[in-house]
């Protein structure tokens, strides 16, 4: 055989004394053996503390060495499966004997060799067997949350041995969702707690662990015991039943009860947030022939798509559930006005159009859906869907019942959504017939006051109602996303008119469109590129104004679409500035080229301070900033006084021109003409 270098029995050393210190009985007497069969490169050998329990097989080489100290003997290394033992293994197994005789007889020196601790340790034996013959999982840890004993319970539910566990920390055993928490075992002795742990095969388990303090002689805590049983099968027979309770069978929605307790909740933020929120009942058109015709099989078909309909036309927010029969309930609490139920409701209907294809018939249902508004019509979640019900009755009234309708409870809220329909409509009637057009409002530089350039503001000549302005019609067409049509048409005749002046000789004057938070994507820089090379318009005469709160969604992309533009020759402005929510930190860093004073601070000014403070500490960033600042809403001689000495860059409003069509403002252009 090999003759074992030095570092070898170092190492071995090494782990008889961790063996000693911190095992007992069998445990420690298999890491001995174990640690001599590696020392001497045996195949087979043992601990054997009594002295005659192992015995080679017959004409197989065998190596002993006794384990004594002084009056005593410990027990014997026996090694064998090897053909011949020489004098190396010799003596490297005698030295581990006296190594290990003399750990042995210093932990036994330690001990009270008295009757009553024998007795002690035979009952410590006898509670050994208890627990590890016990079919519960034991095991203890010290204080600081390591493991100091494991019984074989422990083994067979966690598949780690003792070998394996024994000073590990706990949280070997946690699963990785919850190992970055504070282990709580340390303070919560005398708990009963069901968590989830896992096993050494990767298996996740529910387990139910009771936790009692480990105590010294004095009564002094030392640590933890822990008792631990497998209760998988009872938690999902439990989720089982939480979710027969609570869920709809037939269509995995929530079902009446927890749709009640979702809307009290959604109430309950809907007050905190002191914002609206409404309540849709919706009852199916048609589905009560198709079902009585048809047969239930594939009615509850239908159902079930519908359902998956309905979920795929709201938003991760909005709550929907089931009813009963062919009724849904669905929930809106994020929404700033009840209008915007008009919209939604519009999108479950225009969802149910295609036709549904169910064991080769092809089926065609509707929606008739009533609305009631938190708080005007209600303040808990019962009343609301009381009344929601009565207004989904009213929306079939006056209506073939098989035709897809819509109601508010609220009388005066149902005029107002038909009259929402018909600016709605007239709105997409006018984008393609040529009813829209705009009007530009002067800039002026404060220094010369002469005209720099003008936003351009959209109008609507109605053929019935005469000219509307934007504050009746912009607020619709951003609920109904219109204002993406209207968006691009104004930047299309903004260019346009801007081509005709710069071909008739006009200076390069910035033409400012608004830019809503929905047309502000990726797509943006390459259709404006592409609208100046239709218009062979050169950058300089464009600039796009943009809004705090379409900017406060994900920064890094808007940076990337705002360098796009400025990369185009297009300039940048922040608009509204100081009534959104931006923070100055993003401010440096947008790549804008003028702030924009809301009119509602300068209203205020010379006489309101605070006004004053905010309109001055706007100018003093901008300057800091490098940035031109234009206030808008300017009305008076005392405003334009006050925003000169403060160091303003441009102004806006109807102390120099009310917005004008394009004649008149090309007018103005020539003449510098103050109306």
């Amino acid at each position: 055989m090999n003759v074992h270098p030095a570092p070898d029995f170092i190492a071995s050393s090494g782990a008889v004394c961790d063996a000693v210190l911190t095992m007992r009985g069998t445990v420690l007497h298999e890491e001995l053996g174990r640690i001599a069969r590696a020392l001497l490169a045996s195949p087979y050998g043992v601990f054997d503390p009594d002295l005659r329990a192992a015995v080679a097989p017959a004409g197989v080489g065998q190596l002993r060495q006794k384990v004594a100290g002084e009056a005593v003997v410990f027990g014997s290394f026996v090694m064998f499966g090897c053909a011949t033992y020489g004098a190396d293994e010799r003596h490297l197994l005698a030295s581990l004997a006296r190594l290990t005789a003399s750990l042995l007889q210093l932990r036994a020196a330690q001990c009270d060799a008295t009757p009553a601790l024998d007795e002690a340790q035979a009952r410590l034996s006898r509670q050994t067997q208890i627990i590890d013959k016990s079919h519960e999982s034991v095991l203890t840890l010290d204080r600081a949350g390591y493991v100091t004993s494991w019984n074989q319970g422990a083994q067979r539910l966690f598949g780690y041995s003792a070998g394996e566990a024994i000073g590990q920390h706990i949280l070997f055993l946690y699963i990785d969702e919850d190992a970055s928490f504070p282990d709580a075992f340390a303070e919560q002795g005398g708990r009963i707690m069901e968590v989830r742990r896992r096993k050494k095969s990767g298996e996740v388990f529910w387990a139910s662990l009771t936790l009692t303090p480990l105590v010294d002689a004095d009564q002094a805590e030392t640590g933890l015991i822990v008792y631990i049983s497998d209760i998988t099968a009872r938690k999902q027979a439990e989720e089982r039943l939480h979710y027969l309770a609570y869920y709809d069978a037939l269509t995995c929605l929530p079902n009446r009860t927890l749709l009640a307790k979702l809307l009290e909740q959604g109430l309950a933020l809907a007050q905190r947030n002191r914002a609206a929120a409404c309540v849709l009942f919706i009852d199916l058109n048609r589905f009560k022939w198709i079902n009585d015709t048809l047969g239930r099989a594939i009615g509850d078909e239908l159902l079930r798509q519908v359902s998956l309909r309905l979920k795929g036309a709201l938003r991760e927010e909005d709550i929907v559930g089931r009813l009963s029969g062919d009724e849904f309930v669905v929930g809106l609490f994020d929404i700033r006005q009840h209008f915007e139920a008009t919209t939604v409701a519009h999108k479950l209907q225009a969802s149910l159009v295609a036709p549904f294809m169910i064991e080769g018939h092809d089926l065609q249902v509707g929606a008739s859906i009533g609305i009631s508004v938190y708080p005007q019509d209600g303040e808990d979640a019962e009343t609301l869907l009381r009344l929601a019900d009565i207004a989904m009755a009213r929306a079939k009234q006056g209506h073939d019942s098989q035709a897809d309708s819509i109601a508010f409870y609220s009388l005066d809220m149902n005029h107002g959504m038909h009259e929402r329909m018909r600016i709605e409509s007239g709105l997409r009637h006018a984008l393609g017939h040529g009813q829209l057009l705009l009007h530009y409002q002067p800039k002026f530089a404060i220094e010369g006051v002469r005209i720099i350039g003008a936003e351009a503001l959209v109008r609507w000549r109605h053929p019935e109602r005469g000219l509307i302005g934007p504050a009746d019609f912009i607020p619709l067409a951003e609920t109904t996303g219109l204002i993406v049509q209207v968006g691009e048409w104004v930047l299309e005749a903004a260019c346009a008119q801007a081509a005709i002046w710069q071909g008739a000789g006009l200076p390069v004057l910035r033409i400012a469109i608004n830019v809503s938070a929905r047309e502000f994507t990726p797509a943006l820089p390459a259709r404006l590129a592409a609208t100046l090379a239709r218009y062979q318009l050169a950058p300089a005469w464009l600039e796009l104004e943009i809004t705090e709160s379409a900017l406060m969604h994900d920064i890094g992309r808007v940076i990337e679409i705002m360098d796009c533009i400025n990369a185009l020759g297009v300039t940048l402005s922040l608009d509204d500035f100081g009534t959104g929510y931006s923070s100055l930190s993003y401010l440096k860093r947008f790549p804008i080229q003028s702030l924009k004073i809301d009119k509602s601070f300068t209203m205020g000014v010379p006489n309101d301070a605070s006004d004053c403070a905010i309109a001055t500490t706007i100018i003093g960033i901008g300057q800091k900033l490098g940035l031109r600042v234009i206030a808008e809403g300017v009305e008076t001689v005392e405003q334009m006084d006050f925003l000169r000495k403060s160091g303003c860059d441009e102004v806006q409003g109807y102390l120099f021109s009310k917005p004008l069509n394009a004649a008149a403002f090309e007018t103005a252009m020539r003449e510098n003409w103050l109306l």
